[in-house]
Parts: C-alpha cells; sequence; structure tokens
C-alpha cells in the first residue's frame, strides 16, 4: 500500500512538473484541513507523512491561556479521517496542485521582461490576440500589433517581445508586443551571431511599426565591418528580420561618437552637406543641397522624426537655396529698418577702394560708382524740377483770389489770352506785320482793364439801392 501510494504520488509529480517533496508537502497540508473539520480536533495540530513507508501521523500541543503551545507535542491520530475527511484532502490537494503551477510558471517568466518569445495564433478579436507559448497563454492587446500588416489568423506563428508579466488569481498573464523596438533589436541577436556574441554592438534603434526602422550598429572588432555583419551575405541575415516584420524596410547605419557625422548618418539615404549644432537648444541644422531636401525629409517627415528619435537631437532641415535665402534677409530684430546700400572696401590685391553693394554683386571701382551716381541723377532731377514747377503754379493759383473771383464768362480773361496767343505767334513767327497786331493786343488789354471797372461801378450801385 505505501509503495503504490508513493509511486502514485510520484507519478503525479512528474506529470505536473512539480518535486515530489513539494507534493508531499502538499498532501500534509490537506490531511490537516481536513483533521480540522473533526469537532474533535485539537487546534494546535500538523500533520507529518514519513516519504518511505507513507505513515500519516497527527501531532498536537496544547495552548496556554495567552493562545502560544507549550509542553511536548502528542500523537491525536484518528483511526480513520471519513468519507467527508477524504473528500475535503482531495479537493485540497487539487488546488494546492493548481496553485503550484501557477507559481512555477510566474517563477518561469517573471524575470523575462524584454525578452523574445514564439507563439501560435489562438484566437483573435478586435481586443486582443492570444498566443500559445506551450505551458501558457500570451496577451498581445490590438494597441501592440502592428496596424499596416495583415491581421494575424489562427494557426500563425509569431514572434513577439515580452513587455509585461502580471501576477493575478488565474496564474500569469504576459502581455506582449509587435510594435515596441525591443522586437528588432531581438531579432538581430537571433540571426547575427557577431551580435550574440558581443563582437557587434546595437547602439540605438527607432522604429515606425508597419512603415520604416533605424538602427545603429558598432563593431568591438577593427576587423569586423558591422553594418557587413548585420546585412549578411547577399542580405540574407537582414532578409530574416525583414519577413519577421511583415516586409517593413530597416536601415542599417554604422555609430559614430562624432555628433556631427553621427547626425548626418543617421538621416541616410539623403547626402547632408554640412551639420550645425547648437547644444544651447539641443538642435541639429543640417543643410542638405535643393534635389535632396524630400528625400532627407522623407514621407510626411518620416525619415527626419526617425532620425530625431535615434540621435537625440532635434532636427532642422533646410536647403541651400534656404539658407541662401536667410543670410540674405535681415535679421528678424531690424526688420523694417533702413540699411545702408553698400559700404566701401579696399582691396588687398591692388590697394585700391571700391565700392560693395549689400546685393552681393561685383564691386565696382571709384570712376565706375561715380559714372552710375551720375547717370542716375539725371533723370530724377529733370523729375524733381518738373515737380517744383507743378507745386509753384499749385501755389500761385492758390494765392490768387481775383482769378477764383472772376465770373466764368469775363470777357477780359479770354482777352488776356488772345493777346497772349498773339505775343507767341509773333515772336515765333517774326513776320513784317508785328507792329500791327501788337496794336491790336494793346487794345485788348485796354478793353480788359475797363470791364473790372464797370463791374466795380455794378457793385457801387448795388450796395445803395440796398441801403435805401
Amino acid at each position: 500500500m505505501a509503495n503504490e501510494m508513493t509511486e502514485a504520488l510520484a507519478a503525479l509529480a512528474e506529470d505536473r512538473g512539480i518535486s515530489i517533496d513539494k507534493l508531499f508537502g502538499i498532501l500534509a497540508n490537506a490531511l490537516e484541513s481536513a483533521y480540522k473539520k473533526d469537532p474533535d480536533h485539537w487546534e494546535y495540530s500538523w500533520v507529518t507523512i514519513d516519504p518511505e513507508t507513507f505513515s500519516i501521523t497527527v501531532f498536537a500541543q496544547e495552548l496556554d491561556e495567552e493562545g502560544e503551545p507549550f509542553g511536548d507535542d502528542f500523537d491525536v491520530t484518528p483511526e480513520n479521517f471519513g468519507r467527508i475527511a477524504a473528500q475535503t484532502t482531495k479537493q485540497i490537494l487539487l488546488q494546492g496542485i493548481r496553485e503550484e503551477e501557477r507559481e512555477m510558471k510566474y517563477e518561469e517568466y517573471a524575470g523575462r521582461e524584454g525578452d523574445i518569445v514564439t507563439g501560435i495564433v489562438q484566437q483573435t478579436d478586435a481586443r486582443y490576440t492570444l498566443l500559445d507559448l506551450g505551458r501558457v497563454d500570451a496577451l498581445l492587446p490590438q494597441s501592440e500589433q502592428v496596424s499596416t500588416g495583415p491581421r494575424p489568423k489562427a494557426g500563425d506563428r509569431h514572434k513577439a517581445y515580452i513587455v509585461e508579466v502580471r501576477k493575478t488569481d488565474r496564474g500569469p498573464q504576459i502581455v506582449v508586443s509587435r510594435t515596441h523596438p525591443g522586437l528588432v533589436k531581438r531579432l538581430f541577436e537571433l540571426e547575427v551571431p557577431e551580435i550574440a556574441d558581443g563582437i557587434v554592438e546595437l547602439k540605438g534603434c527607432a522604429r515606425e511599426p508597419g512603415h520604416r526602422t533605424k538602427i545603429s550598429v558598432a563593431s568591438n572588432d577593427q576587423n569586423v565591418d558591422p553594418v557587413g555583419a548585420c546585412v549578411g551575405a547577399r542580405g540574407s541575415r537582414v532578409r530574416m528580420v525583414v519577413n519577421e516584420l511583415n516586409g517593413e524596410k530597416v536601415d542599417i547605419i554604422p555609430f559614430s561618437d562624432d555628433q556631427y557625422e553621427y547626425v548626418a548618418r543617421a538621416l541616410s539615404p539623403a547626402k547632408v552637406k554640412e551639420v550645425r549644432l547648437h547644444e544651447d537648444t539641443g538642435t541639429a541644422e543640417v543643410i542638405v543641397p535643393d534635389f535632396q531636401l524630400s528625400l532627407a525629409i522623407g514621407k510626411e517627415g518620416q525619415n527626419a522624426r526617425l532620425a530625431h528619435r535615434l540621435t537625440g537631437w532635434r532636427i532642422d532641415i533646410k536647403s541651400e537655396t534656404q539658407l541662401a535665402e536667410e543670410a540674405a534677409a535681415p535679421p528678424e530684430d531690424y526688420e523694417g529698418e533702413d540699411w545702408a546700400a553698400g559700404a566701401w572696401i579696399v582691396d588687398e590685391e591692388t590697394g585700391e577702394q571700391k565700392w560693395q553693394p549689400a546685393d552681393g554683386s561685383p564691386a565696382m571701382t571709384l570712376d565706375e560708382y561715380n559714372a552710375l551716381a551720375s547717370g542716375e541723377s539725371d533723370p530724377d532731377d529733370a523729375d524733381a524740377i518738373d515737380d517744383g514747377a507743378e507745386a509753384a503754379d499749385d501755389h500761385t493759383d492758390a494765392d490768387d483770389p481775383e482769378a477764383d473771383d472772376a465770373p466764368a464768362d469775363d470777357p477780359g480773361s479770354s482777352d488776356d489770352a488772345e493777346a497772349a496767343a498773339a505775343e507767341e505767334a509773333a515772336s515765333d513767327d517774326d513776320v513784317p506785320d508785328a507792329p500791327a497786331e501788337a496794336e491790336v493786343a494793346e487794345e485788348t488789354a485796354a478793353d480788359a482793364e475797363e470791364a473790372p471797372v464797370e463791374a466795380d461801378q455794378g457793385d457801387e450801385e448795388s450796395s445803395t439801392d440796398e441801403e435805401e
């Protein structure tokens, strides 16, 4: 009987993966719980099992007024436990085995955060996907799945990155991810032996799941090319990683301690002309050729974002044309102010003084400057003279009150105009009968002088009538 029980417990321990000693302890606790259900049980008691003979003994001790045991222990083993006690022992035994299995599963995955596991898809819905890892199931939430890739199907085999291991009443809950950057690192460690051996080191990883990933690698051996080791023969190693990521593009760049060079490499495949680092603001100003601007920025800024995450610098990309326009434009603090048209400089070769325009055009000699200045001033002076003459005429008309008060049909004004026209004709044509015309002009002028007198007499008569 004892051998049969021992063999049965040994088979159960092997089947459940539990040690025989722990299984004996679970059985002893089950028997103790069953004994304490007896109305005549001792309060402070315990059960011991001999592994060789499988003899079961219940010991007890008396308690003092404070509830502390005292005295020697003594045997209180009942003759039989009965049917109810046996049923209780069975339930507690099974429950103890399940708890031990949960604890073992939790301890197996408790320290594996950051590892990669392979699982088979059991079921999937809009909230999560369950992966069968063998003894336990892993939970792949919808937020940790690549949205651009195909939806997982039952039976598919996928690799996932362990994010968290939770301890629950139903056992360990393992949360995995397919979007974490650590997944790319672990995949390269599996495919590249140099990384597992420590010869090649992964320095950084930036990822946009389903689209593109950038990693930087460095070699601890000068005879080993880190990029070539990750790519493999004809791209065999990186191809395995890309296939596991469902076609996600992977850029591998060499790491550099020189931050200028590192930022320039991070923007590959774009060719960078110059990098300016502003450590006070944490900004890297990158200058690229005009035809490389769109490539450096990437689709919807993707290349620049990945370079920022990889290097830690805020990337500000400018083309050569934009840089030239900013250099030619005045600073923001001086907008709206007048700037000099140029400056006088001394030619280092000839020692001659030259005028350098502010727009960046070639410098000119003093003679060229004077000729240009004189040629530009003549039209301006002529326009100024014409403007002055017009202003003078307007001023004269404004100051002449008689011109404003004269009626529109005044015969004197028309006679004056005719006399002026006659004088101009006489001076231009220089004909022999000019004296006759001069006499006509004098008579016309005399008539014009009489007209205001008559107008004055009319005014005096109107004022006299008003007084009467």
